[in-house]
């Protein structure tokens, strides 16, 4: 599994949801099993397949999580500059054809949520705004074809 870079607050909210997984959803999903075994023949009792099948996707969950725990490496957010666009920034860029202005914080790929206007590193936009300053012109090839943004603000 690859090396992903997060914040520490990203870090814990994904310990946060281990720890559920791990002292909520397990035992309840262990006393639902043990519920559907006690009605009886398991070869028709589609209580006990449904609680099994449930018990199989809350593991992977938890297996992808800790993977992802166990190569997570924290960003030093005391150490993020703004002269250039970096992760952790929040870059306001404007949309040269039809003036539209966004704001974007650029995060790991496990912290990514566009509902908080925070966008993946390995996001088409975000990579073609990585290491351009204030001004620039950026030309970003995007599924819907070419867009032109200009970098109006980088913040932390």
């Amino acid at each position: 599994m690859a090396v992903s870079y997060m914040t520490e607050e990203g870090y814990n909210k994904i310990l946060a949801e281990i720890n559920y997984l791990e002292t909520v959803k397990r035992p309840e999903i262990s006393a639902q099993i043990a519920e559907a075994r006690d009605k009886g023949d398991l070869s028709e009792n589609a209580e006990y397949d449904a609680a099994k099948e449930a018990q199989g996707i809350m593991e992977a969950k938890l297996a992808q999580l800790k993977g992802l725990i166990a190569n997570a490496r924290l960003i030093d957010e005391s150490r993020v500059q703004t002269d250039e666009v970096q992760i952790l920034n929040k870059v306001k860029i404007k949309n040269t054809k039809n003036n539209a202005v966004m704001t974007y914080m650029l995060v790991s790929d496990s912290e990514a949520n566009l509902k908080e206007g925070k966008i993946a590193i390995s996001t088409p936009i975000a990579q073609g705004l990585l290491g351009k300053k204030v001004g620039d012109i950026v030309e970003i090839k995007v599924p819907s074809g070419i867009m032109n943004f200009e970098i109006m603000d980088i913040s932390i």
